[in-house]
Order: structure tokens, then sequence, then C-alpha cells
């Protein structure tokens, strides 16, 4: 019985010590906002390249046509959403 009391009160100060050292760390205000301007800069500038580029390209096309256009924008967001998911897997 002992024993198992002991083992307790280690888990209990281990978590206890976790969380004061998780405290210590926690990151201020101006850093999370600063990552998450990042982040959101890491999303829209794929896309507005792309918008930009399909642009330009429907441009030099004959007749009107968004084809390029589109097809670029949807390649920026998905570039920039695998932008924004691989810099938080490799954050964490």
């Amino acid at each position: 019985m002992k024993q198992g009391t002991e083992k307790l009160a280690q888990r209990v100060e281990q978590q206890a010590k976790r969380m004061q050292r998780a405290e210590r760390e926690r990151p201020t205000l101006l850093a999370q906002t600063v990552y998450l301007g990042s982040l959101g800069l890491m999303f829209i500038l794929p896309v507005i390249g792309g918008v930009y580029l399909g642009h330009w390209l429907d441009g030099n096309m004959a007749g009107y046509s968004m084809r390029w256009t589109l097809s670029l924008l949807f390649l920026g967001i998905v570039i920039g959403g695998f932008n924004v998911y691989w810099s938080i897997r490799s954050h964490e």
C-alpha cells in the first residue's frame, strides 16, 4: 500500500513540475501574434502569386478566359495549405 502511495506522490510531483515549466515557457502575446502572422503569409502569398500569374497568362491569350487564373488560384490554395500544415507540424 505504501508503494502505491509513493508512486502516486511521484506522479503528482512530476505533473506539477511539468505544469510549472509549461507556465514559464509559455509564449508571449507578441510571439503568438508573429507566429500567426507568418502562417497567414505562408498561406496567402502562394494564392496571390497564383492569381497574378494566372491573370497575366489569361491576358496573353486571345479572347476572354479565366482558365489560368482559376487553375492557379486553386493551386495556390493547395500550396498555401500545405505550407501552413508543414509549418505547424514542424513547429510541434
